[in-house]
C-alpha cells in the first residue's frame, strides 16, 4: 500500500497493517511433540517434530521465540523467484507481479524474527526492497499521469 511509509496517508497504521498480515500462513518444522493448540481462530497442530506444519504467522513466530520450531521461507521469498519478479516488475511498466498482499509486512517479521530460517539473508532483504522501490515509482508514475478532470481509477 502506497500510504504504508506515511502514516497520515493511511487509514491503518503500520503496527496495524503488521498485525493483519500475521494471519497469513505459513509452514512450520516443530522441534517438539505438542498437542494440538484450540485457539477462537482455529485449531493448530497436533505437532510432531520434523514433521511440517501450516499455521499462521503470528502463531509461527511465538513458536520460534521459544526455540520450539524452525520457519520455513515460503516459496515466495526465494532469490530465484524474488529474482524473476523484480525483472518482471522493470519490464512491465503497469503490471504489479504475483506476491502476497502483504509481501513486506510478511518478510518484515520473518526478517525480524526467523533470520536464521532465511537462506541468502541480506540478498533477499534487497531484492524485496528493489521490488518495493520499482512498485512505488509505478505507482507515483500512474499518479502523474492522471489530468486534473479524471474522476475514477480503474483497478484491475
Amino acid at each position: 500500500m502506497a500510504g504504508q511509509s506515511d502514516p497520515h496517508l493511511s487509514i491503518f497504521s503500520p503496527s496495524e497493517v503488521e498485525f493483519v498480515a500475521e494471519d497469513e500462513i505459513v509452514e512450520i518444522v516443530p522441534n517438539i511433540r505438542m498437542e494440538a493448540l484450540n485457539m477462537i481462530c482455529g485449531d493448530f497442530g497436533p505437532f510432531f517434530p520434523q514433521i511440517a506444519s501450516k499455521v499462521p504467522l503470528w502463531l509461527a513466530v511465538a513458536l520460534k521465540k521459544r526455540g520450539k520450531c524452525t520457519i520455513r521461507t515460503p516459496d515466495w521469498m526465494t532469490v530465484d523467484r524474488l529474482t524473476q519478479v523484480l525483472d518482471a516488475e522493470r519490464e512491465s511498466p503497469k503490471e504489479f507481479q504475483p506476491l502476497p498482499f502483504h509481501y513486506i509486512e510478511i518478510s518484515k517479521l520473518l526478517f525480524d524474527h526467523a533470520r536464521d530460517d532465511i537462506s541468502d539473508a541480506y540478498l533477499v532483504r534487497s531484492l524485496i526492497e528493489d521490488i518495493r522501490d520499482v512498485r512505488f515509482h509505478k505507482v507515483e508514475t500512474g499518479l502523474e499521469t492522471i489530468s486534473g478532470r479524471t474522476h475514477a481509477v480503474k483497478c484491475m
